[in-house]
């Protein structure tokens, strides 16, 4: 049973989250606020026909009159209480905007998240320790794996197995085939580093006197592999599994670009060309969330993977 000790630690994580969500949300005030342009221009559109007078009126509506400080004192007030305004360009709720175009992304990030945790157990599970040849070509095959930047890999996908080979389409909504190229290349990145690091804490395991039992008594390489190592190897892998689920929706965003997906892809860059505030604040206000959220998570797992976390409290 989780102790008032590991109470007290998920306390301060807690604590912790609350600071990266003000620090996200302070990094978008000041970054929008220091690229140059007129957020009225976008709201009234064509300013060749605005009067001054409008624009003034509009700017005191929008409370854009204001100094930055009361600015930047609003938005925080209107986070507290989970209101994140009214886009500037769509004139409608930033939340029911962001509702809209987030389903997409969260399946491509999904899809990716599992195909990569997959190829990354398999490839370090299924690759003997000894046989050398086949370590080198999957080690090769990581490091070029996380080397590739995502929107290169992207448009390779799409020149060999789409246009060349016509294996899967660019563009076809409603069919899980859409979905392919994309989840891959978000997830190969991943399962390269994911698997690297899994590897390395197998050779680990694998030296341990836990192993050496398993297999005097008869224990085949994968059993041993899969059912003693592998779960010694949880903690560490859980905790980079998390931060890919943390960073997964800003990477699916500019996959998104690559094959002109819906989502949150489209609704980020549109709001930031624009300077709409308000919706690039709920962007990044997700992105940021879901990082917090799944942070903890990964946090409280570790109480039930690895006792001795609760052991040692730290």
């Amino acid at each position: 049973m989780p102790t008032r000790r590991d109470a007290g630690r998920l306390g301060r994580r807690a604590a912790i989250a609350i600071v990266q969500l003000w620090g996200a949300a302070t990094l978008c005030f000041v970054t929008l606020h220091l690229i140059p342009g007129d957020p009225v221009d976008i709201i009234m559109g064509n300013q060749a026909l605005v009067s001054p007078e409008l624009k003034a009126q509009v700017r005191a509506e929008y409370g854009l009159d204001d100094p930055v400080v009361a600015q930047y004192l609003r938005l925080l007030g209107e986070l507290a209480r989970g209101d994140l305004g009214t886009s500037y360009q769509l004139q409608r709720p930033v939340w029911g905007a962001v509702a809209e175009q987030v389903l997409p992304t969260v399946q491509l990030a999904g899809a990716a998240l599992l195909l990569a945790v997959l190829l990354a157990v398999g490839a370090a599970v299924l690759v003997p320790e000894r046989s050398r040849v086949a370590r080198a070509l999957f080690s090769g095959l990581e490091m070029v794996a996380v080397s590739l930047p995502q929107y290169w890999l992207g448009i390779l996908l799409i020149t060999f197995l789409s246009l060349r080979w016509h294996v899967f389409p660019v563009i076809e909504a409603g069919t899980w085939r859409s979905l392919v190229l994309p989840a891959v290349a978000v997830a190969l990145p991943i399962a390269g580093t994911l698997a690297q690091v899994l590897r390395e804490e197998l050779d680990t395991a694998l030296a341990q006197p836990f192993v050496t039992a398993a297999r005097a008594r008869g224990a085949g390489a994968l059993a041993v592999r899969t059912g003693h190592a592998l779960r010694h190897c949880l903690v560490p892998a859980t905790t980079l599994t998390g931060w890919f689920v943390g960073s997964l929706l800003g990477g699916s965003v500019l996959i998104e670009q690559v094959f002109g997906r819906p989502g949150l892809g489209q609704v980020a860059l549109t709001a930031v060309t624009n300077k709409d505030l308000p919706m690039v604040t709920g962007v990044v206000m997700l992105a940021a969330a879901v990082f917090v959220v799944v942070n903890l998570l990964v946090e409280a797992s570790y109480l039930v993977i690895d006792p001795r976390v609760r052991r040692d409290g730290t």
